[in-house]
């Protein structure tokens, strides 16, 4: 197969969308979200991986975050890897992050990208799928389990576990 005909091929083949975001929490388990403008609801701090520039998923969750929030935080253990199905859109494969607990001092720090968000806040377990809904508020769902428990990463298709 000569390098013409390779590309071809991958030309050929099914494309997915991929992004990652960070889970963050204060001392009382609350967790951050962030309010977008350009949509309606709200979200983790996260954002597209560059894949064709070459970023990983873990890369990708620190720059946005970083850009999104203005907190560069190293991030910890993968809590959840799913596959969202989406109307208007190929699928995504999501990944959430451990982003730790943060110091009240650290959220006094959080400046949001303007041309991206409106607003923060923190919400607790039992305000995530009013949030976040969809399979957003039950991958996040899952993904405080995997912390509670310490047995992940966990596998999802649209926010649940696959039969």
């Amino acid at each position: 197969m000569t390098t013409t005909d390779y590309a071809a091929y991958i030309a050929t083949l099914p494309r997915v969308l991929a992004g990652a975001a960070a889970l963050f929490r204060d001392a009382a388990g609350r967790v951050l979200i962030v309010e977008p403008n350009y949509r309606e609801g709200w979200t983790l701090p996260g954002g597209t991986i560059e894949s064709d520039a070459g970023e990983t998923p873990r890369q990708a969750a620190r720059r946005e975050t970083a850009e999104e929030i203005g907190l560069d935080v190293e991030l910890g253990a993968l809590l959840v890897v799913d596959w969202s199905h989406g109307t208007a859109r190929p699928p995504i494969v999501a990944y959430v992050y451990d982003g730790g607990v943060l110091s009240d001092e650290r959220f006094a720090e959080i400046r949001l990208q303007e041309e991206e968000l409106l607003s923060w806040k923190l919400i607790t377990r039992d305000e995530v799928t009013a949030h976040l809904p969809g399979s957003l508020g039950l991958r996040v769902l899952v993904a405080l389990d995997v912390l509670a428990t310490g047995r992940g990463p966990a596998e999802l298709e649209n926010g649940r576990t696959p039969r």
